[in-house]
């Protein structure tokens, strides 16, 4: 592995671009393929994700058609799982309600972990004024509870997909970037920083090339676990009336619109887009509890 404590100088540059890394890099994935957990959470969320992409051409039903004189009809063969309060179908609602989950969770994910990849390796690498000066903002911005500044963002801004989608990945830039600034603290005590430092490579290349490959098995479980935090946020966001409005399919949305009707009896409108959620989640912390068990063995 590149740095390993103790080697000469000149060995990191070769360890560099020796062919190791990669052969080992298989090695974890057939160890999460041999976890029953890993494959149970990767085949819910392959579900959702083909939901998802395909939601619209396999739901038996228009999410968006009103049948006024089929309003509140109990699971049958008809209607796997209903129908809500003006006649729409809650199991095509709840599988094209998939996309705008995932879609906006993903998105948010993939732009907190760049940013806060980026202000790791920076915070954790150059240390000193940069480190403290960043280090007391994110500490600020972590003050607040995560779930507050984005009601307050998105009241702010609007809730449109992009404002949610920026939102989402903002207020988990901090956190990301706390995670990687303690693995590049731990790399920066390595042996091979040194000798990179000594043949007179920038700190972009440090930082990037030397140190960020270094720091991935971290990253990726960050990645993981922020998947299912955003998630929530999103959730929690339309539960509110803040996310994805009607009516458009929402599971959030769907559960806000239906919850008022559970002492009626009308169980199913909420309980199977309530369902749907804890299934996604459930299946993103198993992939996530199997990864970080395989990197940390």
């Amino acid at each position: 592995m590149i740095g390993t404590p103790g080697a000469p100088v000149e060995a990191p540059r070769e360890v560099t671009v020796a062919h190791a890394p990669r052969r080992a890099g298989s090695t974890p994935w057939r160890l999460l393929l041999r976890r029953p957990t890993f494959i149970a959470g990767a085949v819910i969320l392959l579900f959702w994700i083909t939901c998802a992409l395909f939601g619209t051409a396999i739901a038996p039903h228009s999410p968006f058609a009103q049948q006024l004189l089929a309003t509140n009809m109990r699971p049958s063969a008809a209607h796997w799982f209903g129908t809500d309060q003006l006649g729409r179908d809650v199991f095509s609602r709840v599988l094209v309600g998939s996309r705008s989950i995932l879609e906006i969770a993903a998105l948010a994910t993939v732009l907190g972990t760049v940013l806060g990849t980026a202000l790791g390796l920076v915070m954790g690498y150059l240390g000193g004024v940069v480190d403290l000066l960043v280090s007391r903002i994110v500490e600020a911005v972590l003050a607040v509870p995560l779930i507050i500044l984005a009601l307050l963002f998105v009241t702010a801004l609007g809730s449109s997909v992009l404002v949610i989608t920026l939102v989402v990945g903002f207020i988990f830039t901090p956190l990301i970037a706390r995670t990687v600034r303690s693995a590049v603290l731990v790399e920066s005590q390595l042996d091979y920083l040194s000798s990179a430092r000594l043949l007179g490579e920038n700190s972009a290349r440090v930082m990037f090339v030397e140190i960020l490959p270094n720091v991935m098995p971290a990253i990726l479980v960050e990645f993981t676990v922020r998947l299912g935090y955003a998630i929530f946020t999103v959730v929690a966001l339309s539960f509110l009336g803040l996310g994805i409005q009607p009516p458009t399919p929402d599971w959030g949305a769907d559960i806000t619109a239906n919850y008022g009707v559970l002492p009626a009896g009308y169980w199913w409108e909420t309980i199977f887009p309530a369902l749907a959620i804890m299934s996604l989640i459930i299946g993103v912390n198993l992939v996530t509890d199997s990864i970080e068990q395989v990197l940390a063995s």
